[in-house]
């Protein structure tokens, strides 16, 4: 009786331990925007920190105010909006910078707290030369044409290098996307610990963009996929199968999706995306055409990945 007691001990503790190991998360999100227009209120900003921390860094900034006034609303945040803007939110990664991923940042920099913004060299021209710069908005910045308000530190991001992001306790690598050829978007790979999360700003598949971006970027991340490490991606699909390639204007469909997933696969291992968290981001409106795509990434997920839809406000772990 007292040897079948041992075991039964033995076999819960294992048990637990199993199932706090399957359990255990390394990042937590809030979505303040999850669509790809032409909701000014529900554009694309998501904010990352290490789990059981306020240490958040925005993956973009289309929606920022009206995104944290959701999260308030569900009670994913216990806080003012205020606070949350100014003492939460540490800084933003900007992938590219056309406005349905940059006018959250602009409308709200009059009053954000000090923090630095992260952006590729091409993105950072942009901003500083079409919208913070002392005409058609106030340069909040410490770099630019114009008076320097020095709010925000302009911090230009290396590709491939690893960057530590101030006061998040977390670091960035940055790759290149092809977003309509030749114009650049970002991937941003971000490390806690030894975990890892992925997002990508909008993307075309390479096979219409004519370029290796999204290949050298799966060939970079593969070794994290068999490793366990990489906890998800997050990444866009804009229209449905029917919209045709000269018309995805760099954006993704369900059938591009797959065929670029497979490649990871085959870089990573047969099997490797198998419940593999993928975040489905930058859906575009009208509802038919959003409706049509959640069908057909259901219908032709052959490799069994987890697909997520976030929604606007409300918090998940990675």
């Amino acid at each position: 009786m007292i040897n079948f007691s041992r075991f039964l001990l033995c076999f819960l503790l294992l048990s637990l331990n199993v199932f706090s190991q399957k359990e255990k998360t390394s990042f937590q999100v809030v979505p303040l925007g999850v669509m790809g227009g032409i909701d000014e209120k529900n554009l694309s900003a998501y904010l990352i920190a290490p789990s059981n921390t306020n240490d958040f860094i925005a993956l973009d900034a289309g929606t920022i105010n009206a995104g944290i006034e959701k999260a308030i609303e569900k009670k994913t945040f216990k806080v003012s909006t205020s606070e949350v803007l100014k003492k939460y939110i540490k800084g933003y990664l900007i992938s590219h910078a056309h406005l349905d991923h940059v006018s959250g940042l602009i409308i709200n920099s009059p009053a954000d707290s000090s923090k630095t913004v992260y952006a590729t060299s091409k993105c950072m021209e942009m901003m500083e030369k079409h919208y913070f710069n002392d005409q058609t908005w106030a340069n909040f910045g410490d770099e630019g044409p114009g008076f320097h308000i020095k709010k925000y530190h302009f911090q230009t991001l290396d590709l491939a290098k690893e960057t530590l992001l101030t006061n998040a306790k977390m670091t960035v690598k940055a790759f290149p996307l092809s977003h309509v050829n030749p114009f650049e978007s970002t991937a941003f790979l971000i490390k806690n610990d030894n975990d890892y999360a992925l997002y990508l700003g909008d993307t075309g598949p390479d096979e219409v963009e004519k370029s290796n971006n999204l290949r050298d970027l799966w060939t970079a991340v593969a070794p994290l996929v068999k490793e366990k490490k990489l906890k998800g991606i997050f990444i866009e699909v804009s229209f449905p199968n029917e919209q045709p390639d000269k018309f995805l204007f760099g954006h993704l469909t369900p059938n591009y999706l797959m065929k670029e997933l497979h490649i990871l696969e085959d870089l990573a291992g047969k099997g490797s995306l198998e419940n593999f968290k993928i975040i489905i981001t930058h859906l575009k409106p009208p509802a038919k055409n959003i409706s049509k795509i959640k069908e057909q990434l259901k219908t032709q997920n052959d490799l069994g990945v987890q697909i997520i839809y976030p929604e606007q406000g409300k918090k998940f772990e990675l």
